[in-house]
């Protein structure tokens, strides 16, 4: 592919990204039943480290939008993107029919202290603390990550494990989270291996 075909992917995935984020925020607003908790003993004996705000937020996009240099073709770039696509249609599912959210304690920790509580004070005052479950940031990095492994090798797996490490450190998900968010990731890709 020629360098002005990545340079239009990767505008497109920018657009792309921004505007999957608008259906987030709709799930926001929009739960069928009132958000329930899902907290466990194990949950409490995670320390809050907002520090790992900056894996949280600062890797998350840039790994994500790194797939368009491993695209092969525009049907190959059109398939990956209906990928996303469906993982979206099953994150707005739990969100609306199963709204989960984190402890208002979780969010009330953050003194906004320093850069990095700052900075995820800044995340949260759009993340609202529903969404939760199942992580929709490890859910996206365990995609990418698959569809990463033949060009990049295992250790591509070192990108979902500190997204999911984030999660758990910054307070913005339950442990729960993390194994739900990591298997529609993986089943999203079989579909995507079914359809491409």
């Amino acid at each position: 592919m020629r360098t002005t075909d990545y340079i239009i992917q990767l505008v497109i995935s920018v657009f792309l990204i921004v505007g999957v984020y608008q259906f987030y925020f709709w799930c926001q607003r929009n739960h069928l039943t009132a958000p329930r908790e899902l907290r466990l003993r194990i949950d409490e004996a995670i320390p809050y480290r907002p520090r790992w705000v900056w894996i949280y937020s600062c890797l998350y996009y840039p790994a994500i939008l790194a797939i368009n240099w491993i695209i092969e073709s525009p049907r190959h770039f059109l398939y990956v993107a209906i990928s996303y696509t469906v993982l979206l249609g099953f994150q707005m599912t739990f969100f609306t029919l199963f709204p989960v959210a984190v402890p208002v304690e979780w969010r009330t920790c953050n003194a906004r202290r320093g850069r990095s509580e700052r900075f995820l004070a800044f995340v949260q005052s759009f993340d609202a603390r529903s969404n939760s479950f199942p992580s929709m940031h490890t859910s996206v990095a365990t995609l990418t990550a698959l569809h990463l492994l033949p060009e990049l090798g295992p250790l591509v797996f070192l990108f979902p494990f500190l997204i999911a490490l984030s999660c758990l450190f910054t307070k913005q998900h339950y442990v729960v989270d993390i194994p739900a968010g990591a298997a529609l990731g993986w089943f999203t890709f079989q579909v995507f291996k079914v359809l491409y």
